[in-house]
This record gives structure tokens, sequence and C-alpha cells, in this order.
């Protein structure tokens, strides 16, 4: 197959103004990629756009406009499109990265806390495909790329609001690259493992959790997110430049995707075992 040529073609970036998102727009500059980065975060998109200028001066300039965007305004989303046209003449590539987490089991967190992520990590991502689908049907080779999570694999006790929304995510990438086979647009699905980004340090959490309990699983997160950003990014970004259906980034979340494949029901039991006791 064709490798995907990134030089001189436009991707629009969700949650770019911090963590993988801002890697994955640094690594796009780098390949010649002009950029739309959009973040519900100005401030820090400023840095983002920055450091991607920063990262094309050394190969083919790109064009970098920068978008104050919350995914979960249905309304904002839908006029997206026609803001990034005025400072693009096309789109050709997608990255749904945004995203939030919730520390808590079921029982734990509220209903409009599971309703605001479920918004972001899984409306979001619809949202702007179904805006931005009709421009991305206008190039003549697009991709859609979906980060979903090796969450989105397996499902881990706490995380029934993050999770759901993972697997919500890897089905609609799945079957909406089903849908659009045989045409010019792709569906590329992400499942990372530990990255070192801020998504639980910026976490909400559970009312009922006390300070001990928030500190502890600050630090659990601290010990699994272990990954630089940028090497992320370069892993997403040579999986879409081989059109990879399913990227999976990370030798921990390679070991988790094929314990799951060998026992889909009993992994958690496994891992469960392996878990240090508090």
């Amino acid at each position: 197959m064709k490798k995907m040529r990134l030089a001189g073609r436009t991707a629009v970036v969700t949650g770019a103004a911090s963590g993988i998102g801002r890697s994955l727009a640094v690594v796009l500059a780098r390949r010649g990629c002009h950029l739309a980065l959009a973040d519900v975060n100005a401030g820090t998109l400023a840095e983002t756009s920055a450091r991607a200028r920063a990262a094309s001066a050394t190969g083919e300039p790109v064009r970098i406009s920068q978008h104050q965007l919350d995914v979960a305004d249905a309304a904002a989303v839908a006029a997206f499109p026609a803001v990034v046209r005025v400072a693009h003449p096309s789109v050709d590539l997608l990255f749904n990265n945004a995203g939030v987490s919730l520390g808590g089991t079921f029982e734990q967190i509220s209903a409009e806390d599971f309703d605001w992520l479920m918004a972001i990590n899984f409306g979001g991502v619809v949202r702007m495909t179904r805006a931005f689908l009709p421009l991305l049907r206008q190039s003549d080779d697009a991709r859609i790329v979906n980060l979903s999570s090796i969450f989105g694999i397996i499902a881990p006790a706490g995380q029934t609001a993050y999770s759901a929304s993972k697997f919500a995510v890897r089905g609609f990438s799945n079957a909406l690259r089903h849908e659009l086979a045989g045409t010019n647009v792709g569906v590329s699905v992400v499942h990372p493992g530990g990255v070192a980004t801020n998504i639980a340090k910026s976490a909400r959490f559970s009312p009922q959790w006390s300070a001990a309990e928030k500190a502890q699983a600050l630090a659990n997160a601290e010990k699994a997110l272990r990954m630089p950003p940028d090497e992320a990014a370069e892993k997403i970004i040579r999986g879409v430049e081989q059109r990879r259906a399913r990227i999976i980034v990370g030798a921990d979340a390679k070991l988790l995707t094929l314990l799951e494949r060998i026992a889909p029901v009993g992994y958690w039991s496994l891992l469960s075992r392996a878990m240090p006791r508090k």
C-alpha cells in the first residue's frame, strides 16, 4: 500500500494545547503539514503554535491557525469547518484527540460528570467527524484519526465512564471505516498506553474520594504514564503514514492488548493479582 504523504496537506487537531495533541502538531509540522489547531484553552494553544512553527523551520513552511473550541459545544463544532476554511483552502486529516478523565466508580460519580466526559470524549469525536467529513471527501487522500485508549480495549474497575467513552470511540471508528471503504477517506483508531500527559492531574474526581485517595490515584498514574508525548506522537504519525487501521502505542498497550485477546473475560483477574497491594 502506498504511504500517505503529509507534506502540503492540512490537518485539524483537537486538544492541541497540551499532551499528545501538542506533540502531534509538532510532528505534523515537521512533516510539512499545515495545521488548524483547536483547544478549549486558548492560552496554551499559542505555545503549541509556536513550537509547531519552530519545528517546521527546517522543512517546508507551513500555515498554522489556532482556534478556541469546545468540542462538546454542538453549535461551535458545526460552525468550525467554515472557520477553518478561512485560513486553509482544504482539509485532509482530522485528529480527534481532545479528551478528559474522571476518577471514581460508577456508583461514586454523578450522572452529570458521566455525561460531561461522554460529551467530550465520544460526542466530540462524533461532532467533529460529522462536521468535517464533507471537506475530507473533497480531498484526494484523507484520513480521520480517532484517539481511543488502551482503556478502549481493556476496562479497569474505577474507569466506567472513561472506558465507556473509549470503547465507543473504537466501535464508532471501526464501523465508520467499513462504511467509508473504497472511498478517499480512511479511518485510524489509536490506542495509547501510558503516555506522560496531564490528563490525570486535570481529571475530575468523585466528591466521595478523600484527599488521600486522590493523591494515591495521581501517584499511580504518574507511575503508569511514562512514554513521552513526543514519542507517542511520532508512533501515531508513522501509523497514519502507513495507513494503519489500528495503531497501538507503547509496549504496555501491546502487552495488554495481547492479554485481552488471550483472556477476553479473565484478563482482569490476572491483572488484579499482579497489581501492588495498597
